[in-house]
């Protein structure tokens, strides 16, 4: 027979009231009581029944994530910490695809959530830089997470110092003696290409260098963008001696660029990404980049969201931290071998 909310509550000596508390992780439980609760959930096996559990607490216990993103290798980073975070919590996620430059985006996303009675949304970049959906999700009350916000002030969610970031890498690339370093932005419709290339550009007038706007060119986050970027920089008359791609997605198209024009990474050319996405090692050599804890901020932004489902004011901006990932795929530059 099914292990009902009542046997636990009876095996553990509370109140049914107390183990619904526990299992939604309200405050106002004692440590002592939340853990008998909790091991005793754990030895009779106790599922609690989704349709009861939404009536009691007048919730659908469901989110969304909602995307616009031509990365895979970002988007199941992310996809993966969500899900973490929602079994953790007995929450349901679906994933929804969306148009960002869809005119009736607002609407559409506001229908979503009506018809599924979802009790919140994670946003992902760019879909968290609109401000019509912004303001509209405000104006409806419905609580929204952000991940990677162009504006985070007065948001939750998650962030990080991409700037600083991209800073210190290209600071490595110009400490092993690159001059002419190469640079594919990511979809400008993103807050993160904007960042990195600021970091870019703040890093050369660091060290002194001149800003050529020639040795940048645009991507839109894909490993196709990043091939076709890779081939313009390289057929340069003066080609760069390194290229930072602002993901590691168009890193790897700028590699198969190099191998492609009969140039070896990193003797003749040193590439670098951001993100530090499972293709970053998967690629040979594998690729130098910016640790962006990506995993970590999915779960990160939904624990934020589920913290203000059950309570309007306890969920926060959370900046995260970042690391260089330095790997065989940069090196000295070939004028100072």
């Amino acid at each position: 027979m099914r292990v009902r909310i009542e046997d636990v509550a009876a095996a553990a000596g509370v109140s049914m009231k107390t183990v619904s508390r526990v299992l939604n992780h309200e405050p106002g439980v004692r440590q002592s009581t939340r853990a008998r609760v909790m091991e005793t959930v754990v030895a009779l096996d106790y599922r609690p029944d989704p349709s009861a559990r939404s009536l009691a607490g007048n919730r659908s216990y469901l989110v969304a994530l909602l995307y616009d993103n031509p990365s895979p290798n970002y988007l199941m980073e992310i996809v993966t910490g969500v899900v973490d975070a929602c079994e953790q919590h007995h929450y349901g996620m679906v994933m929804q695809p969306v148009a960002f430059h869809d005119p009736g985006l607002a609407d559409t996303i506001e229908s979503l959530v009506n018809a599924s009675r979802l009790d919140g949304l994670i946003l992902t970049p760019p879909l968290t830089d609109s401000q019509a959906l912004l303001d509209r999700l405000d104006e409806r009350g419905v609580p929204f997470s952000c991940i990677s916000p162009r504006h985070p002030q007065g948001r939750i969610g998650v962030t990080l110092d991409e700037h600083e970031a991209v800073c210190e890498l290209l600071a490595q690339l110009i400490g092993l003696g690159h001059r002419r370093i190469g640079h594919v932005r990511g979809h400008p419709d993103h807050g993160a290409s904007e960042w990195r290339m600021a970091g870019y550009r703040s890093a050369l007038r660091r060290a002194g260098l001149r800003y050529d706007p020639a040795l940048v060119v645009d991507g839109e986050f894909s490993f196709d963008s990043g091939l076709a970027a890779g081939f313009r920089l390289l057929d340069l008359p003066s080609r760069p001696t390194a290229i930072f791609a602002a993901n590691d997605d168009m890193a790897a198209g700028v590699m198969r660029a190099a191998a492609e024009r009969g140039l070896r990474v990193p003797d003749d050319l040193s590439v670098c990404g951001f993100d530090n996405t499972p293709i970053s090692q998967q690629m040979f050599p594998r690729l130098t980049t910016v640790q962006q804890p990506t995993r970590d901020m999915g779960q990160v932004a939904t624990m934020q969201l589920l913290g203000t489902i059950r309570d309007r004011g306890a969920g926060r901006m959370v900046k995260m931290p970042y690391a260089l990932q330095g790997r065989q795929s940069t090196g000295p530059a070939p004028a100072e071998k």
